[in-house]
Parts: C-alpha cells; sequence; structure tokens
C-alpha cells in the first residue's frame, strides 16, 4: 500500500485520526453554511419584513456567487504562498462575513455577509483538497476521500436539524454565530498544530499573464467548457432546491417542523448514488453513466410535471419524496463523472483548469437558482420545470461534447 508522500511531506506531519478530524472541520464548513441557514429562511423573512419572498432565497444562491470568485482566487493563491497561509486568509474572509451577516440589521447587509462567506468558505475547500495531493498518495489517498465523501453525505443530510436545533435555543444569529466559533477553532487547529505541506522551492509565483493565458485556453475549450456548463446545470438544480426547500415543505404540505428529516431523506438520495458510483462506473463508463443519469432525470422530471398538473401544482408529499430521492440519485450519479469528464482535457493547465471549473459552474448555477427561484409560487412546477430543462440542456450538450475531437490542453 502506497502511503505519505515522503517527498512532499514536512518532518513532523499530524497523525492520521487527528489529520482527518482537522480536515473534516474543514471540509464541512461549505454544506453547514449552506444547509444550517435554511430552517432560519422563515424567521428571517418575517424579522426583516420582506414584502418579496424570493429574496430570502438569495442567502443561498449569492453564498454560492461569493464562492465563483473565491474559487478563482484561491487555486493559484495555495500555489504562490503555500496551503496553510491560504487557507487562513480565507477563514479570515470567512470570519468577516459571518460578523456582517450575524450583526445585519437588514436583510440587504446579510446577504451581502453571505456573500463575503462564500468567497471566504473557498479557502479552506480549496486548501484542504491541496493538503491531502500533498501529504498522500496511492491507497492512502483514496483511504481519505473515502472520508470524504462520507461528509459529503452526511453533512447536508444533518445541517439543518442542526440549524433548527439552534433555533430552539436562539435566534436565527444563533447560527452564525457557531460559524464563527467554528472558524476560530479550524483556524487556531490549523495555525498550531498542521505544517506546511508545500515547500517554498515548490510554489508558483502568481503571474497575471499566465493565468489569463491559461484561462484563455480553457474557456476556448469545447470539451471543457462544455462539460463545465453541465456541471453548472445540475449544480443548479441542487441550489435551486436548498433556496426554496424549506418555503416548497411549509407551503405544499404544512411539514415545515419536520424539513430536517425530508430533506436528510432526499439527501440521502445523493449519499446512495455516491455508494453505488463506483461500480457502476466501471460496468458502463463515465459518458455512458452520465447519458444513463440525465435521460432519467428527464424522465423523473417529465413525471412529477405531469402529477403536478394532475394535482393542482402539488403531489402527494410520499410520491414527491419518492422522485424527489430519485432526481437527487440521479444528480449523486452525475457529480464525480462530469467533474472527471471536464477535468481530462486540463492536460498540464489542471491547478488553474479546476479553480476556473468550479468557479465556472459555480456561476452557472447561481444563474439557474435565481431564474427557477423568481417563479415559486407555491407549486412544484418551477422546481420541477428546472430540473427538466436544466437536464434536457445538460444532455445535448453532453453529446455534443463526446462528438468533438478537440485534444489536451498543453502548457501556454
Amino acid at each position: 500500500m502506497t502511503s505519505r508522500n515522503p517527498a512532499a511531506v514536512p518532518s513532523t506531519p499530524l497523525k492520521l485520526p487527528e489529520f482527518i478530524a482537522l480536515f473534516a472541520l474543514m471540509t464541512s464548513l461549505t454544506a453547514l453554511t449552506i444547509d444550517a441557514v435554511l430552517p432560519a429562511m422563515p424567521v428571517i423573512e418575517s424579522q426583516f419584513d420582506v414584502s418579496d419572498p424570493t429574496r430570502v432565497h438569495w442567502l443561498v444562491s449569492l453564498f454560492i456567487f461569493g464562492m465563483v470568485f473565491g474559487e478563482l482566487l484561491f487555486g493559484p493563491l495555495s500555489d504562490a504562498l503555500g496551503r496553510k497561509p491560504a487557507i487562513l486568509i480565507g477563514l479570515g474572509i470567512y470570519a468577516l462575513g459571518t460578523v456582517i451577516a450575524m450583526t445585519a440589521d437588514s436583510l440587504s447587509v446579510l446577504i451581502a455577509g453571505r456573500i463575503v462567506q462564500g468567497i471566504g468558505v473557498s479557502g479552506p475547500k480549496i486548501g484542504s483538497r491541496a493538503l491531502i495531493r500533498d501529504q498522500f498518495q496511492g491507497d492512502a489517498m483514496a483511504r481519505i476521500m473515502s472520508f470524504v465523501m462520507m461528509l459529503f453525505i452526511l453533512v447536508p443530510m444533518l445541517a439543518p436539524a442542526y440549524g433548527q436545533l439552534v433555533l430552539a435555543v436562539a435566534d436565527w444569529r444563533g447560527i452564525f454565530y457557531s460559524f464563527l466559533v467554528l472558524a476560530l477553532v479550524v483556524a487556531v487547529w490549523l495555525a498550531l498544530r498542521q505544517p506546511e505541506t508545500l515547500p517554498v522551492e515548490r510554489r508558483i509565483p502568481f503571474s497575471p499573464v499566465n493565468l489569463g493565458r491559461s484561462a484563455s485556453r480553457i474557456v476556448r475549450h469545447p470539451k471543457v467548457m462544455a462539460y463545465t456548463v453541465v456541471a453548472g446545470l445540475i449544480f443548479g438544480c441542487q441550489v435551486t432546491y436548498y433556496s426554496i426547500a424549506q418555503a416548497l415543505f411549509e407551503d405544499l404540505y404544512q411539514a415545515g417542523a419536520l424539513f430536517p428529516v425530508f430533506f436528510a431523506l432526499l439527501a440521502a438520495g445523493v449519499g446512495v448514488a455516491s455508494f453505488v458510483n463506483g461500480t457502476l462506473v466501471m460496468r458502463l463508463g463515465m459518458h455512458r453513466q452520465t447519458v444513463t443519469a440525465l435521460a432519467g432525470m428527464i424522465v423523473l422530471s417529465g413525471v412529477l410535471i405531469g402529477l403536478a398538473w394532475l394535482g393542482n401544482g402539488r403531489t402527494a408529499l410520499p410520491v414527491f419524496l419518492a422522485l424527489g430521492f430519485g432526481l437527487f440519485f440521479c444528480v449523486g450519479l452525475l457529480f464525480g463523472n462530469i467533474n472527471a469528464l471536464a477535468m481530462q482535457s486540463l492536460g498540464q493547465v489542471a491547478g488553474i483548469g479546476a479553480s476556473l471549473v468550479a468557479s465556472l459552474s459555480s456561476l452557472v448555477a447561481v444563474g439557474v437558482s435565481v431564474t427557477v427561484g423568481q417563479f415559486y409560487n407555491q407549486t412544484l412546477y418551477p422546481l420541477a420545470t428546472g430540473f427538466l430543462v436544466c437536464a434536457s440542456l445538460a444532455l445535448m450538450l453532453v453529446l455534443a461534447a463526446r462528438r468533438s475531437n478537440a485534444g489536451e490542453i498543453g502548457r501556454p
């Protein structure tokens, strides 16, 4: 079994259990910051007397918008300054955004705080992945990534319940206080215990010229851009659901108190797909599995629209949960494969390419979420139609990318 990479690791690395615990906290920040706020949206809407309820949905969409800029910034920054400085800078920006949000006296200020949070959270998101690449390879890296997948499954399932628990003993600002405490714990722990994993001699000076050249080549590559837009469309479906889920269960099913349970049930669809994805992709291949999952999304969302039409804009709750589980199972099958397909052609610009793909796909997701969210009318039509349109566009792009003869991108 291949373990730590001795050429890249300082002389006193953390023991594996402590490294995993620290990494778990850093990894959980993004999902926790999105999902724990969802149960508080009706309270925030009421406190700020919001005339347009769809504006509250921007607390999710514009957090992702902040990540668009953060992901572009912290990829090159972690290569130029080192992993720890980039993560600590990100945590500092995240803490600033959290303070702005929890002291907000209007929805506009709260949304501004969420944008700053989104920029900052990209530091630990990007930097933690780089830490793993620096310190592990082979079977050891696969073992660490299995813990990443566990968090990817568990945090979105449990975060709304955590948010509702905080609301039971404090107001919505208490959720943001807990974010601030978590960020401070991670920053102190990282600063005191985790050695820097990128030696000075391996750092890459930040060059706007080289960055621009690489970015230009990436955005002109048909395959990379097609799969990047597809990733954004699928992520956009998920962000749209996050944005309106609390209102949807409250308005259509009067089930706001059970929202964390139903949210966890649908999120489990992504989790189950993550477990079976490895087996399926070896049998079908990435492209065929992607096409199959997109076709599944089209069929399921079409069925949901049809049943909603028969039910005056809604379905029975068990039917919605069953179809929703199926839709998110398809989303779970798509996530890893679409990103892998996008990364395949990046070649020698994989570093900036990964940041650019993440950033552009997040930008597409924000556009989808804001657009669909504006049409929310206390029925299932906007959500189901959004899934149908996004999956259909994504399928056309995947089939077009498959026919492209564009090769791997070389060094500029």
